[in-house]
C-alpha cells in the first residue's frame, strides 16, 4: 500500500509539474515597454532613412499563368502540375477530404510597376494564403532567375476557401490544408515565379490611377455585428499600357467565404466571378487582393455559387461603372518599404487569462514564416500588405488618417508569411474565432501592428 502511494504521489508531483509548465498566465506588458518593440523602431528608423522616392515615367508588365491542377493523373508530376489527389484548404471540417472536381480555373497574376529603376511586383493568386515556404523558395528564385529582392515582391491571396491545399505543416496547419505534399509546393513555388517573370518581361511604357466605391449592401462584420464598424470600400487600380492591354485590380474586406466546407470542387470563389466578368468585358488581366479580411464576411444573395456569382459580378459591374472616370496618370511618384517585426510571444490560450507555454503551442501550428508588413507609395494611393487576416477596424482607420493626408489607402492580407488573425485590443477577449483561438500573439499584437504600420506610411508620406 505504501509503495502504491509512493508511486501515485510521484506521478502526481510530476503531473503537477508538467501542468505547471504548460500553462501560463496571458501577458499584459505594455508593448512600447517591450524589447520586440524597441528592435522593430529601431530597425524602422534605419529603413526609411535609406527608403527614396522615385519620380518619372512608368512602365508597365503583366504575366498570368494557370495554379489549376490536373487531378487524377497516375503520379505525381509537379512539372505539369498533375497529381493523384489533391486536399482543398479553407476549412477544418473537411478533415483533409480531396478535391473531387473543378469548377472553375485557379491563377497567379502578376503586375509590375517600374519608375526610374524602382520595380515593384503585386502577385494576387487563388489561394487559401501564400505559405511562408511558398513565397520564400519564390523570392530565392526570382532572385537567382531576375536579380529581384523579396521586398520588391508584394504577394496576396484571393483567400478562397476552395483551393489547392497540401502545403502546410503542423496539426493545425493539416486541419485546414489536409497532409502535406512537398510535390505541390514544388509546382507552385515555380507557378508564382513564372508569373512574376512573365509580368517583368513585359515591362513597357504606360498609365495607372486609382478609384473606389462604396458597397455596403455586399459586407458585413462577422466578429461583433453591428456592435463594430464594417469597412465597405472597395479600391481599385486601372493599369494601361501604350500598346492597349489593360490591367485592373481590386481588393474587397469580404471573406471568400461563400463556398462551404461542403463544397468539394476547386473554386476561386465569388473573387473568381468577379475576375472573369472584368476580363470577359476587354480588360486583359484582372487581379483580386483579399483586403483586411479579419473582421469581415460578405453578404450575399442565393446559394453556394450563386451566392459566389452575385456578389462577385455586383463588385464587376460597380467597377465597369466607374472605370471610365478614373484619371490615369504616365508620369508618377513610387517608393516602398518592407519592415520585418519581431513579434511577442505565442498566446494560444485555453482560457481568457491562460497560455499554453510558447515552447507547446508553437508546435501545434505550422511555420509562421518571416514575418514582415510592406507598404508602398503608388503616387496618391498608400497599400499596405499584412501577414495575416488583418482587421477591417483596423484598416479603416489608417484609412481615415491617410485620407486627412489626401492619400487613399488599403490594407491587403496574406502577404507571404502568417500568424493568425490581427484584431483590434479591445476584442481581445471576446470568446470567438478571431480573437480567441485565432490570435496567436497576444492582446497586443493589434495595436502594436497599427503603430508601425502608421509609422511606415507616414515616412513614405514624408518622402
Amino acid at each position: 500500500m505504501r509503495t502504491f502511494l509512493k508511486i501515485s504521489g510521484t506521478i502526481f508531483l510530476l503531473l503537477f509539474f508538467v501542468v505547471l509548465w504548460a500553462l501560463q498566465r496571458v501577458d499584459h506588458t505594455p508593448y512600447f515597454e517591450t524589447e520586440y518593440y524597441a528592435s522593430t523602431r529601431l530597425r524602422l528608423d534605419s529603413i526609411l532613412n535609406e527608403t527614396v522616392l522615385a519620380s518619372g515615367a512608368l512602365e508597365l508588365g503583366f504575366g498570368r499563368v494557370s495554379m489549376t491542377p490536373g487531378l487524377g493523373a497516375g503520379e505525381d508530376d509537379p512539372a505539369s502540375g498533375h497529381f493523384k489527389e489533391l486536399p482543398m484548404a479553407g476549412y477544418g471540417s473537411r478533415k483533409g477530404s480531396f478535391a473531387k472536381g473543378i469548377h472553375d480555373s485557379l491563377f497567379i497574376k502578376a503586375l509590375a510597376l517600374r519608375v526610374e529603376g524602382q520595380l515593384l511586383v503585386l502577385i494576387g493568386s487563388d489561394i487559401l494564403i501564400v505559405p511562408p515556404h511558398i513565397s520564400e523558395g519564390v523570392g530565392r528564385l526570382v532572385n537567382e532567375q531576375l536579380g529581384l529582392r523579396r521586398d520588391q515582391l508584394f504577394f496576396s491571396a484571393t483567400h478562397t476557401h476552395s483551393s489547392v491545399g497540401a502545403w502546410s505543416e503542423g496539426y493545425v496547419g493539416k486541419e485546414f490544408a489536409g497532409e502535406t505534399n512537398p510535390r505541390v509546393s514544388e509546382w507552385l513555388i515555380k507557378r508564382y515565379s513564372a508569373a512574376i517573370s512573365l509580368a517583368v518581361e513585359d515591362l513597357q511604357a504606360g498609365q495607372i490611377g486609382s478609384a473606389s466605391f462604396q458597397a455596403p449592401a455586399l459586407i458585413k462584420n462577422r466578429l461583433v455585428g453591428d456592435k463594430g464598424e464594417k469597412n465597405s470600400e472597395f479600391i481599385f487600380l486601372v493599369a494601361k499600357q501604350n500598346s492597349g492591354k489593360s490591367a485592373l485590380l481590386g481588393s474587397f474586406d469580404a471573406h471568400a467565404t461563400t463556398l462551404g466546407g461542403d463544397n468539394m470542387q476547386l473554386s476561386a470563389d465569388y473573387p473568381g466571378y468577379w475576375q472573369r466578368k472584368l476580363e470577359n468585358q476587354g480588360i486583359h488581366m484582372a487581379l483580386f487582393f483579399a483586403g483586411s479580411v479579419g473582421s469581415h464576411s460578405a453578404r450575399s444573395k442565393g446559394e453556394e455559387f450563386e451566392e459566389a456569382r452575385y456578389i462577385g459580378e455586383a463588385l464587376a459591374d460597380s467597377v465597369l461603372k466607374f472605370m471610365d472616370s478614373v484619371e490615369l496618370r504616365d508620369r508618377i511618384e513610387l517608393s516602398f518599404l518592407t519592415l520585418g517585426m519581431e513579434l511577442p510571444e505565442f498566446h494560444i490560450r485555453i482560457s481568457d487569462g491562460l497560455r499554453l507555454n510558447p515552447a507547446l503551442g508553437g508546435k501545434l501550428f505550422p511555420p509562421i514564416g518571416e514575418v514582415c508588413f510592406q507598404a508602398a507609395r503608388i503616387d496618391n494611393l498608400i497599400w499596405v500588405t499584412a501577414p495575416a487576416d488583418f482587421s477591417g477596424e483596423l484598416a479603416l482607420a489608417i484609412k481615415r488618417e491617410m485620407h486627412m493626408q489626401g492619400y487613399r489607402a488599403l490594407v491587403s492580407s496574406f502577404n507571404g508569411a502568417y500568424v493568425g488573425y490581427i484584431i483590434p485590443g479591445k476584442y481581445y477577449h471576446l470568446n470567438a474565432y478571431e480573437s480567441r483561438l485565432m490570435s496567436w500573439f497576444g492582446p497586443n499584437m493589434g495595436p502594436y501592428s497599427h503603430e508601425m504600420i502608421c509609422r511606415m506610411i507616414i515616412g513614405l508620406v514624408a518622402l
